[in-house]
């Protein structure tokens, strides 16, 4: 009997396990001072084209900041991956916010929309394009630079980010809503195994019409949400890595995206490691692939990212 309530007890807190990596959308208003997080809503109330009021209909920021004193005035919005079926909140998601917090940068992470709940592209684009805006509408609130608000995907999340960088909105300075005043381009982009084919006609690898049943709007899907057709030389600065071996997502569609960046004239570093499946996060104990946030780190300096800025911040 001990046994039976001890393998039970396992089960649990594996279905707890999961069920918190596939979390679809978090709770706005659920702060937690000290932990220095806090949830907020994109829209004040209901999203553009919102199917209802559950948590899977509004989307939210998940803002996890630097200790106080440490921040340098980058922000990031960072968009966990999950097939557009759910969101990997932990592995894409919470430890990825923490990497940037413990080096100064405001991490932001986007709870959007997903096509599992009926959000067909481009609502989760909507929600990316918001998440720029509403924290460059904010930088005053959260001691950042404007000019420094950078996108981070993961797999589908790098599929999304990819739009946000190539497909972004300028400001309207006539617009009712304040926060539409601002652009949603970012300033930088970092793209993790991106399922940059996401969109395609092309079923031999996952994908996006397939697995919604939309095979017959593929074609005008195609055409508008594959990134590397909306490549031009405002995109921004990327960094990108993938593994060649990816069984999920083809090395080619990172290749084809990084080609389109090289064209067009687009600052670009990518690193591709033999060996790590799809879904490595941080890293999973390759030493190879391990370093990657290491890569990383060396970028964000490179681009001045992690240089305080005091203006932003309020030092003196």
């Amino acid at each position: 009997m001990k046994r039976f309530f001890a393998l039970l007890a396992i089960c649990l807190l594996a279905s707890t396990a999961v069920h918190a990596q596939l979390s679809t959308c978090a709770t706005a208003g659920n702060d937690n001072g000290f932990l220095n997080i806090q949830t907020i809503r994109l829209w004040a109330g209901d999203a553009p084209q919102a199917k209802g009021t559950a948590c899977e209909d509004i989307p939210t920021l998940t803002i996890v900041s630097p200790r106080t004193g440490a921040a340098n005035g980058s922000a990031v919005v960072i968009l966990p991956g999950g097939a557009y079926r759910g969101l990997a909140g932990d592995l894409e998601g919470g430890e990825v916010a923490h990497w940037f917090a413990a080096r100064g940068v405001r991490a932001f992470i986007l709870s959007y929309r997903l096509t599992s709940h009926g959000y067909v592209l481009p609502v989760p684009l909507l929600d990316s394009r918001r998440a720029v805006q509403l924290i460059r509408s904010r930088a005053a609130e959260f001691k950042i630079n404007p000019n420094r608000v950078g996108i981070i995907g993961f797999s589908a999340g790098g599929h999304l980010a990819a739009l946000s960088g190539t497909e972004f909105v300028a400001g309207k300075s006539d617009a009712a809503d304040p926060v539409e005043r601002f652009s949603s381009r970012p300033d930088f982009m970092i793209l993790g195994y991106g399922w940059l084919g996401a969109v395609s006609m092309d079923t031999s690898s996952l994908n996006y019409c397939k697995i919604f049943n939309l095979m017959d709007q593929c074609p005008a899907l195609t055409a508008a949400y594959t990134p590397a057709l909306f490549v031009s030389k405002d995109t921004p600065p990327t960094f990108m890595y993938h593994t060649f071996n990816d069984k999920t997502v083809p090395v080619e569609q990172a290749l084809t995206f990084y080609n389109a960046l090289v064209k067009n004239g687009v600052p670009a570093e990518m690193h591709i490691f033999a060996n790590g499946g799809h879904g490595s996060g941080l890293g999973k104990g390759d030493e190879a692939l391990d370093q990657w946030p290491n890569l990383l780190e060396i970028w964000l300096r490179a681009q001045g990212l992690l240089t305080v800025d005091k203006a932003a911040v309020g030092g003196k």
